[in-house]
């Protein structure tokens, strides 16, 4: 990575998930020598959000109302970015999308040619409030569900607000899903340690003794697969490789640099040839876009993903599957023939 490109973290989140409140209590712990931009997208045409960051010379604030900066309101994103960057210099910039909006057209876009010279994409991070997965509108819409699909880590938030039975539901529900988050904070009034943003290199396993609790940690009996394994994409050409064991089961995992592009047709074809004993979950850049996969009972499902910060496949066989399992992570660690 560049050192002169600029650090951008994106913190997405539902409507009136806390983002704003979480962007202000980082700004109060923002190291003196820094200054920062903060780029806030309203759904509305007015922009509020704006008008509540106090001003200072070491933080610019600026708004863009008026829909949605990950889908048409990408090319005035583009236009904000490049001449905030240019007049006003900034060490790092946060980026608020609107709660109703996408964050995967904007990730695309900072990740692409205008800009991948120009700044570095850090963790998306994701607020959630508890509450709202005790309604089913929410919970069932799309754009929530992708905003949590796609963060690297989440900040539950609301945490005097929403009740204990809230809270413990909402950590299973972030535990629970795959491709596991690198860090799950409990924000209380608002507030996350800077050093969550910053240090984005933490590790999981670090992370995971605070974020898991222990009744639950004790639940997963599957092999993890720790450590520095899941901080940054592979380089191009370069996939990791990681195997753990534990209870008579083997873990495999295997990841990608997302700019990469997997053949659809041929990579479902390949991981149909795992043993039905085999738990196969994947997301790939596809040449029809990025596509989960699941393998179960020995049959593989399809289906859109959001996610964008590596293509990855986890497979789990049982020991005595080992060897028709290492041979076909070896064909396709190999993956050129796989690939569009």
């Amino acid at each position: 990575m560049s050192a002169t490109r600029v650090p951008v973290h994106i913190i997405t989140g539902f409507l009136g998930s806390g983002k704003t409140t979480l962007i202000h209590s980082l700004i109060e712990q923002k190291p003196v020598d820094e200054k920062w931009a903060i780029l806030v997208n309203e759904f509305g045409q007015i922009g509020i959000d704006q008008a509540m960051f106090k001003q200072r010379d070491d933080v610019v604030v600026k708004g863009l109302p008026g829909g949605c900066l990950c889908c048409q309101l990408a090319f005035v994103l583009q236009a904000a970015l490049v001449n905030l960057l240019a007049r006003n210099k900034p060490d790092r910039v946060i980026i608020e999308p609107s709660g109703l909006g996408h964050p995967a057209g904007l990730l695309d876009l900072l990740r692409g040619e205008a800009f991948q010279d120009v700044v570095a994409v850090h963790d998306i991070i994701a607020t959630l409030d508890p509450r709202r997965l005790d309604e089913p509108r929410v919970r069932e819409h799309e754009t929530f569900q992708d905003q949590l699909a796609m963060a690297d880590a989440i900040a539950i938030t609301m945490g005097e607000q929403a009740s204990a039975e809230q809270h413990e539901h909402a950590q299973r529900f972030v535990t629970e899903l795959w491709p596991p988050r690198k860090w799950v904070h409990r924000s209380e009034h608002g507030t996350m340690p800077l050093s969550l943003l910053l240090n984005s290199a933490q590790t999981r396993a670090q992370q995971e003794d605070t974020a898991v609790p222990d009744t639950h940690r004790q639940m997963m009996a599957t092999p993890t697969l720790e450590g520095t394994f899941f901080d940054t994409a592979p380089a191009p050409g370069q996939p990791q490789h990681k195997t753990a064991s534990a209870l008579g089961y083997t873990s495999t995992g295997l990841r990608w640099h997302p700019s990469e592009r997997f053949d659809l047709d041929r990579l479902a074809a390949h991981l149909s040839e795992f043993p039905a004993s085999a738990r196969v979950k994947g997301v790939f850049h596809t040449e029809q876009g990025w596509k989960q996969l699941n393998r179960a009972d020995g049959t593989l499902s399809l289906g859109n993903s959001a996610w964008r910060q590596d293509s990855r496949l986890e497979v789990i066989t049982p020991d005595n599957d080992a060897d028709t399992h290492t041979n076909l992570v070896t064909e396709l660690q190999s993956s050129g023939a796989l690939l569009s």
